[in-house]
């Protein structure tokens, strides 16, 4: 089995899910994303921001290949490009450390390390930029996949709650931890990724 961890660029944004190669949820505030939405022009404000992103700042996700087929992704950027990050009530994200957007494992690819081997990946990238932690924005209440991971399973592969909140706690990981993961964060990293999407079906090679 080979595979490969590639940077996020405009080629291969169109190997996400269906709906997430076009989802703004994160990279608009809430009334430009509604806008984006019902004009239709949601896909293009999505390579928008990512050609904005890696000219701006560099490299701001992964995309997971397994013998070439896409099997996942990881998307992840400082605060100051996730417009939507200031919508919610225990922001903003610390100064030292970038925001994980969101990510997603095809279930049928769990089990196998990647997981772990792509949150291992972006701790790398982002220690080598001069970060110490990486922030995320959970969901409290979550029920249902969407865009915001699920709190209690990111404390399940060790973020510690920095700012509480009822229904969107904000969590952090200190990078040089999941560089000593061993297999046993395997399953809860499993449960994590596999949970952000309803739909696991990625675009045919």
């Amino acid at each position: 089995m080979g595979r490969r961890l590639v940077p996020l660029t405009l080629d291969t944004l169109r190997d996400l899910p269906r709906n997430c190669h076009s989802c703004v949820f994160w990279e608009l505030d809430p009334v430009s994303g509604e806008a984006a939405v019902k004009a239709g022009t949601s896909a293009v404000e999505k390579e928008s921001w990512i050609s904005a992103v890696l000219l701006d700042w560099g490299s701001c996700g992964r995309v997971v290949y397994v013998d070439d087929v896409p099997v996942g992704f990881v998307l992840y950027a400082p605060p100051a490009y996730v417009p939507r990050a200031t919508a919610f009530p225990t922001s903003p994200v610390s100064p030292d450390a970038v925001q994980l957007i969101t990510a997603f494992i095809v279930p049928g690819y769990q089990g196998q390390g990647l997981g772990r081997v792509m949150v291992q990946t972006v701790a790398k990238d982002l220690l080598r930029r001069g970060f110490k932690a990486i922030e995320a924005f959970g969901d409290a209440r979550w029920k249902t996949p969407a865009c915001l991971l699920p709190a209690d399973h990111l404390l399940a592969v060790g973020f510690k709650t920095v700012r509480q909140h009822p229904a969107y706690p904000r969590l952090r990981l200190e990078l040089r931890t999941t560089l000593s993961w061993k297999d046993d964060v395997e399953m809860a990293l499993d449960r994590l990724l596999g949970a952000v999407q309803k739909e696991p079906a990625l675009r045919p090679l």
